[in-house]
């Protein structure tokens, strides 16, 4: 397959990991003049034993082989197989340094019973030198899905400390952990624990645990110096002090589950769905609070519409919003899932929808998205996986135009995930 436009101007690679429910599968997808190919890693045997014992996929090297880590000894191989078990684990880079965050979400009830005794979930931190992972450090933190927001001095605040935030869902909390080599009394240690009880939403002592906050969402402005946490369960937003670790304010954020941050710093994106308000259509919505001014500034709502991931291009005057499937009996039926939709944020907190790129529908709830970020004034490359028919749309970021259509395997994707290991010119979810 031969491209004559924007996107055969850079070599490229992206993997994909593909979960099926009974069995993972990764395959390569990458352009090497002009030619686009499609790589399948062969599949291993499978381990066995519970989401905790399974070996965890952290990506694929420079040689295309296999990046895989035994959660009990922390051991890490390269290999051409995959075991077809092996666990796909949500990554955040530290965008300062080569270390790369993988959370593991633990079993149903949020535990890690393999290396946190059933108390809490774990975190493991593994550093790239050259094209070898390297494991610094596994902490076991709170219960339930993790998310990581990294803090840093900045021109205007130098006194914030290099520390990670990372989001404990189940328990409705915040572990603070930090993240300066030069500080060895505290790197790669959990040194504080941020309660996110709010009385006006929750029953009970403050101090006990869990609470309802159910945090997922989190973002670090270099413009404020704030962090900042969507507490899904209260329906707002808690801005954070990294000095102190205390919450400073709350901001209304209603009917979103995650959070986006501007490339400058000054706004944040929520995206969420209301599948309460009527059994026959879902309610998609974006959101735009203003961190400076700390409230919410614009709310467009989308019939029938679920927003699954959200990205920036990389000049940050374009969002893309991928759709996917979501709600039961006629509201599911009523779903568009088969577009992804631009908006022009070249005017926040002005947000204009102004495209609509077709794509295959899907059943799957997620539908992620990754930008390769080209240079030297070129558009970046766009990818977007249709789970359900068990291919991949390559997307031309100059026109928007679908240049690609490939196979990457069977449908009927579980879920789907792209894996970033390699390649920081890579970035999405």
């Amino acid at each position: 397959m031969t491209t004559e436009n924007n996107i055969n101007s850079k070599d490229w690679t992206i993997v994909c990991h593909k979960d099926y429910g009974d069995e993972n599968s990764v395959s390569i997808v990458e352009q090497r003049n002009g030619e686009i190919t499609v790589t399948h890693l062969g599949q291993g045997d499978p381990i066995g034993g519970d989401i905790n014992s399974c070996p965890a996929f952290l990506g694929v090297n420079a040689r295309g082989e296999a990046i895989i880590m035994d959660p009990a000894t922390k051991a890490i191989s390269n290999t051409h197989s995959v075991p077809a078990d092996a666990r796909f684990v949500y990554a955040y880079r530290d965008p300062e340094s080569t270390r790369v965050w993988f959370v593991n979400d633990g079993d149903k009830d949020g535990n890690d019973t393999l290396l946190c005794d059933g108390q809490g979930s774990s975190i493991a931190i593994v550093a790239k030198k050259d094209d070898q992972a390297l494991h610094m450090e596994t902490l076991c933190i709170g219960r339930g899905h993790h998310m990581t927001a990294f803090t840093y001095p900045t021109l205007e605040a130098a006194d914030i400390p290099v520390r990670a935030f990372s989001s404990n869902l189940l328990d409705g909390t915040i572990s603070v952990i930090g993240n300066d080599p030069n500080d060895a009394v505290s790197f790669l240690k959990v040194i504080d624990t941020i309660n996110l009880f709010d009385t006006r939403f929750d029953q009970g002592d403050a101090a006990s645990l869990p609470n309802n906050a159910f945090p997922h969402g989190m973002e670090f402005s270099a413009l404020t110096g704030k962090v900042y946490n969507l507490n899904n369960g209260y329906g707002s937003i808690a801005v954070i002090d990294p000095t102190t670790n205390q919450v400073e304010s709350t901001i209304e954020m209603k009917v979103s589950s995650n959070l986006l941050l501007s490339r400058c710093g000054r706004y944040l994106i929520g995206k969420g769905a209301d599948r309460k308000g009527n059994a026959e259509h879902v309610m998609g919505r974006l959101s735009v609070v203003d961190i400076v001014k700390e409230e919410l500034v614009t709310c467009i709502d989308l019939p029938d519409i679920y927003p699954s991931v959200y990205r920036f291009n990389p000049a940050g005057d374009r969002l893309y919003v991928t759709t996917a499937a979501t709600g039961k009996g006629v509201q599911a039926e009523n779903l568009i899932t088969d577009v992804v939709q631009v908006y022009d944020t070249s005017a926040l907190p002005a947000l204009k929808l102004v495209e609509e790129i077709q794509l295959e529908t899907t059943t799957s709830g997620r539908r992620p998205i990754a930008i390769l970020e080209n240079h030297n004034g070129q558009a970046p490359v766009i990818f977007v996986p249709n789970p359900t028919h068990g291919s991949l749309s390559i997307i031309d970021g100059a026109t928007n135009a679908v240049i690609e259509t490939v196979e990457i395997g069977k449908g009927e994707m579980k879920e789907f995930s792209f894996s970033f290991w390699n390649d920081r010119t890579i970035y999405g979810a």
